[in-house]
């Protein structure tokens, strides 16, 4: 039987917000931005034209990282983590076993290359490591 789990929701809010603002610095100029869009093959031309969609880009990228948020404080509570340590771990399983691995397909089958790869879970493995750390803290 699954337990019974208490949701934190502002941990949750709190932990999506964290997560969106270092997406938005990893993926910035002062970052690895230039790099992203030489990697992912956007012209630089075309950023004006992307950034008149970006509302909506961000919006459904905040939901799903709401969602992110919510699944991951559900395997924090499962696992009962308690300590900063026990929350760098829950990220780190969860980055592992669902990010990595599916990340993993762009450059197996869509050719993608392996530095976008890596900078991208990279990305994801910050993201969900501060999270687990912010979610078991909140627990």
């Amino acid at each position: 039987m699954i337990p019974q789990i208490t949701v934190n929701y502002v941990a949750v809010l709190v932990a999506a917000i964290v997560s969106m603002v270092l997406g938005a610095l990893w993926y910035s100029p002062v970052l690895f931005g230039k790099q992203w869009m030489k990697l992912s093959n956007i012209d630089p031309k075309k950023m004006p034209e992307m950034k008149k969609k970006a509302k909506t880009s961000y919006a459904l990228n905040f939901v799903a990282v709401l969602v992110m948020a919510y699944v991951l404080a559900h395997t924090v509570q499962y696992a009962q983590a308690a300590t900063v340590f026990e929350g760098v771990q829950a990220g780190f399983w969860v980055w592992l076993g669902f990010i990595a691995t599916v990340l993993l397909g762009s450059v197996l089958w869509e050719g993608k290359p392996w530095k976008l790869y890596l900078l991208n879970a990279a990305h994801y493995f910050v993201s969900l490591v501060v999270m687990g750390v912010i979610l078991t803290l909140w627990a």
